[in-house]
C-alpha cells in the first residue's frame, strides 16, 4: 500500500471540495440550506489532512519495525521516529530532493526505500559514505583500511519467531561520532555468499567466502544491520542511492511489549 500517494489523494479530493464550495457551490446555495454532506465531510476533513501530509512528508514520519535486522538498537514492535527534513527537503510521493542540507554519516540510522523493491521501507545503518572503502572479513568492519573498533559487553539472546532463542555476542562498536551496539554470532559464517545478488556497480566490490571489500560509488551509502548475522543489508543488495533516502530515525516513541524503551533516542 502506498500511503503517501493515498494521502496525497485525499488531500487533493478534499482541498478541490473546499475550493470549488468557496468560490461557486456556497454561492448558490440558498441562505438558510445545509451543505450537503459530501461536501460538508471532506471540508472537514480537509484541515486535518493537510496538517498531517505536511508533518509527514516534510518533518517527521512513524515507522514500524517489523524485524530483528538491528536488534539491539531497534526490537521488533518498536515504534520509531524519523527526521524528514535532515538530510534536505523532498516532494513527497515522487521523493525528489529540492533543498539539500546535510548527507548521511557514518553511524547513522537511515530509512530508506529499499533498492529492489521501492515500494518497502528499510531501515540500517550507515558504515560508508560516497567515496569510502568498506571491508568486512571474519566478522571485523574495517572503513578505509581503518579498523573499527570494537568493545566486547557480553552475552545476549533474543526470540526470533519460529526459530527460539538466539544466542549471540554483544560488542559495543565505536563508528561515527556515537557509538552503538551490535550483535554477532559466532556459528554463522560472516557473509552468505551464495545470497549475493546482482546489483548497479557490483564491479566495485570483491567477494570472498569470508567477506567482502566495497567502493562506494557517488551518490550512494553503504549500509549494514546492527544484528550481523540476521539482516539482509547492503552486503546482499548493494549500495543505496541517495534518491532513495527517506530520513534519519532518532526517537523510539511507543513500543506495546516494553514500555522502558519509550522516549529512547537512536544511536
Amino acid at each position: 500500500m502506498n500511503f503517501p500517494l493515498i494521502l496525497f489523494s485525499l488531500l487533493v479530493i478534499t482541498g478541490a471540495v473546499w475550493v470549488l464550495d468557496y468560490l461557486i457551490w456556497r454561492h448558490k446555495r440558498k441562505q438558510d440550506e445545509d451543505e450537503p454532506w459530501w461536501i460538508e465531510y471532506p471540508k472537514s476533513f480537509f484541515p486535518i489532512i493537510l496538517i498531517v501530509f505536511c508533518l509527514r512528508s516534510f518533518i517527521i514520519e512513524p515507522f514500524k519495525i517489523p524485524s530483528g535486522s538491528m536488534i539491539p538498537t531497534l526490537i521488533v514492535g518498536d515504534f520509531i521516529l524519523v527526521n524528514k527534513y535532515v538530510y534536505g527537503i523532498r516532494l513527497p510521493v515522487i521523493n525528489k530532493k529540492i533543498i539539500d542540507m546535510d548527507s548521511p554519516e557514518a553511524g547513522d540510522v537511515l530509512v530508506f526505500r529499499f533498492p529492489e523493491d521501492p515500494s518497502i521501507d528499510y531501515i540500517k545503518r550507515v558504515v560508508g559514505v560516497p567515496g569510502d572503502v568498506v571491508t568486512y572479513h571474519n566478522k571485523q568492519l574495517f572503513i578505509n583500511d581503518q579498523i573499527v573498533e570494537q568493545a566486547y559487553e557480553g552475552d545476549y539472546k533474543y526470540v526470533e519467531p519460529g526459530l527460539g532463542y538466539i544466542y549471540s555476542e554483544k560488542y559495543t562498536e565505536y563508528l561515527g561520532e556515537a557509538n552503538h551496539s551490535i550483535l554477532v554470532s559466532r556459528e554463522v559464517n560472516g557473509l552468505q555468499y551464495a545470497s549475493v545478488r546482482e546489483f548497479p556497480f557490483r564491479e566495485n566490490c570483491q567477494y570472498s567466502r569470508t567477506g567482502f571489500t566495497c567502493t562506494v560509488p557517488p551518490g550512494n551509502y553503504f549500509t549494514l544491520g546492527d544484528n550481523r548475522d540476521s539482516s539482509s543489508d547492503s552486503r546482499y543488495w548493494g549500495f543505496v542511492p541517495d534518491e532513495n533516502i527517506v530520513g534519519k530515525a532518532f526517537m523510539i516513541w511507543w513500543n506495546f511489549g516494553d514500555f522502558d524503551r519509550i522516549g529512547q533516542f537512536i544511536q
